[in-house]
């Protein structure tokens, strides 16, 4: 038992005992006042032991009363609206026709930058508001919950198309709420089924879905089917495990000779009864279910098996989760599998794309070394986005950096123009290589070249191909 367990024990027990005790003497005088007061009134060792038992099983019996009351609380403490546990207890009587999820995404920031007061007082209000705009709207049994950490979950039997009105209203009216800017953002699945444990994770899923921004095909939609997600789920499972990648390579053309020697690979599964499955669907799915390793390792050695069918001057990029990379299992079996099919490990670069400093940086640069010793080059992803890819700069030294997509779609902006000037000087100081994505037109393209850019990606320059063409362009 912690020291904390021990101490909340008794400090419960010495106020079970308070409460106990002036029972026991209100009991006592109640029975005193009906005695017959003419008689000497005498209390055996049978009596006492009897009165002490009584005693004992009253105070006792309070304070398993008060450890019961505390232990099955159906509130949250901080948004006083139901606790997790609560909350799917009751869906099951509940039975409703929608289930949503309010997120505050930026809590994590948040946090950081207010007190733990702040953060609960914000949360709180956000409940009352989330109440008041329900009975607002004429729905008074509405059950709102707590989930982990910034999720609000909501149950009712209402339309959907009106739950979504109403959140767009709530997030649209709030995006300020008691002087801090909260970032609100919400999913819905409809038909549930009675697996409410897993339609809340599904709705995780779709609010991750809704924050991935690699760049990649955006769907918008906040509303989906709960059963549709289930079959998108078991598809994601299957695909991965027969190993059914769809790649697509973006040509990245050399500025200094106009030629094409690096493509970057982006993947969706090929699915047997559905469309091809986008990453912004699979990712959070595969993350979920701890398949992300399985995945990873599928991507990169299907890469090393296609780099003898294609000219040795072509080299591929693309992104591997941190988490992967870290794994020293996933390590060696890289490892053995490059040394295995005896490949040039320089033709293949791993791309990085990180919001925070990882907390252990020391180590995780000892983990990019590692890689790096082996020959594999690396790159940061979308440079320039935030704080962490100038932190990691300082500590080591990237063989390439691909900038954010705002640096080139406000070129025209002077103040982007110069930093960006800024940046490719520095990468050119340090040889770095740089890389500018999303070109659309020869005037990004001809300014990019004035600044100095060594390659750059997009319709401007090429669409992207399948595997079948790749293989036969250089094959």
């Amino acid at each position: 038992m912690l020291y904390s367990q021990k101490e909340e024990r008794e400090r419960r027990f010495t106020l079970a005992l308070r409460a106990g005790v002036p029972i026991l003497i209100l009991v006592f005088l109640v029975f005193y006042t009906t005695l017959d007061h003419t008689s000497t009134l005498t209390i055996g060792l049978k009596d006492g032991m009897l009165l002490a038992a009584i005693t004992f099983i009253a105070i006792y019996y309070i304070y398993f009363l008060m450890n019961l009351s505390v232990q099955e609380t159906f509130l949250d403490a901080t948004t006083q609206g139901f606790n997790k546990k609560t909350f799917v207890k009751k869906l099951q009587e509940y039975k409703p026709k929608s289930l949503a999820c309010l997120s505050v995404e930026n809590l994590p920031l948040l946090s950081e930058n207010y007190s733990s007061d702040q953060i609960d007082n914000l949360l709180y209000t956000i409940s009352k508001k989330l109440n008041l705009i329900f009975k607002q709207n004429g729905l008074e049994k509405v059950l709102i919950g707590r989930g982990r950490g910034s999720e609000f979950l909501i149950a009712l039997n209402d339309d959907y198309t009106h739950i979504e009105k109403i959140l767009e209203t709530l997030i649209k009216e709030n995006g300020h709420i008691n002087d801090i800017d909260v970032e609100l953002k919400f999913a819905i699945i409809t038909n549930p089924n009675g697996d409410f444990k897993k339609a809340i994770l599904q709705l995780r899923d779709i609010l991750a879905s809704q924050a991935e921004d690699n760049n990649q095909e955006k769907d918008t939609s906040k509303i989906k089917d709960a059963q549709e997600l289930s079959d998108i789920e078991k598809e994601v499972i299957a695909t991965i495990q027969k190993k059914k990648l769809l790649l697509s390579f973006r040509p990245l053309m050399n500025t200094s000779n106009h030629k094409i020697d690096t493509y970057e690979i982006s993947v969706k599964l090929k699915s047997d009864t559905h469309k091809d499955i986008l990453p912004r669907i699979f990712l959070p799915i595969i993350n979920r279910l701890g398949l992300g390793r399985e995945y990873d390792f599928t991507l990169i050695t299907h890469v090393i098996d296609l780099l003898p069918l294609v000219n040795e001057s072509i080299s591929f990029t693309f992104n591997l989760s941190p988490f992967s990379l870290r794994d020293s299992s996933f390590q060696a079996k890289l490892f053995a599998y490059l040394e295995e099919k005896q490949v040039d490990p320089s033709r293949i670069i791993i791309q990085l794309y990180e919001r925070k400093t990882h907390h252990d940086l020391s180590g995780y640069l000892r983990t990019l070394k590692s890689f790096r010793s082996h020959g594999i080059r690396i790159c940061i992803d979308n440079f320039g986005s935030s704080n962490a890819s100038m932190e990691y700069m300082k500590h080591f030294k990237f063989d390439m950096i691909q900038f954010d997509r705002s640096y080139v779609t406000n070129l025209e902006d002077e103040t982007t123009y110069a930093m960006l000037h800024s940046l490719i000087n520095m990468a050119k100081e340090l040889n770095v290589q740089t890389v500018a994505k999303w070109v659309d037109n020869e005037i990004q393209e001809n300014k990019l070249k004035a600044l100095g850019i060594d390659y750059i990606q997009g319709f401007g320059v090429s669409k992207s191909i399948n595997e079948e063409t790749l293989i036969n362009r250089y094959n």
